[in-house]
């Protein structure tokens, strides 16, 4: 094979890559993946086990449930960059207010405090 054959193939073959990699990404955006976690706390501030975080996807309304563990801690992750979320916990009909996670904002991970400040509302 020529020289020029192979430069030609190795061209084609770049430009088709180019065009795949344009394709699998609509609009441009990179889907990449963010962690949201923190700590439940009750209303003195004293770490929370077992209360329940709900993260809502704002896309699709699907909602994931973790239990937060002896510490308070809880975490999401593999999160989608370009969604929107919204948290909150809940134990023992306590609340906590509820959390934006916005698609505008960019960081990758968001470190929260959900404290269990009031009632929790009958739905």
């Amino acid at each position: 094979m020529s020289t020029s054959r192979k430069l030609a193939l190795v061209a084609l073959i770049a430009i088709a890559a180019g065009i795949a990699f344009a394709q699998g990404n609509p609009g441009g955006k990179q889907s990449q993946l963010r962690t949201v976690r923190g700590t439940v706390i009750d209303k003195d501030e004293n770490p929370v086990e077992t209360a329940v975080v709900y993260l809502k996807n704002l896309h699709t309304n699907d909602i994931v449930t973790h239990l937060s563990a002896s510490d308070g801690q809880f975490r999401f992750s593999g999160l989608d960059l370009n969604v929107d979320y919204e948290i909150h916990a809940e134990q023992a009909g306590m609340s906590s207010s509820s959390h934006s996670v916005s698609n505008f904002d960019t960081r990758k991970e968001f470190v929260l405090t959900l404290k269990l400040d009031h009632k929790k509302s009958s739905k």
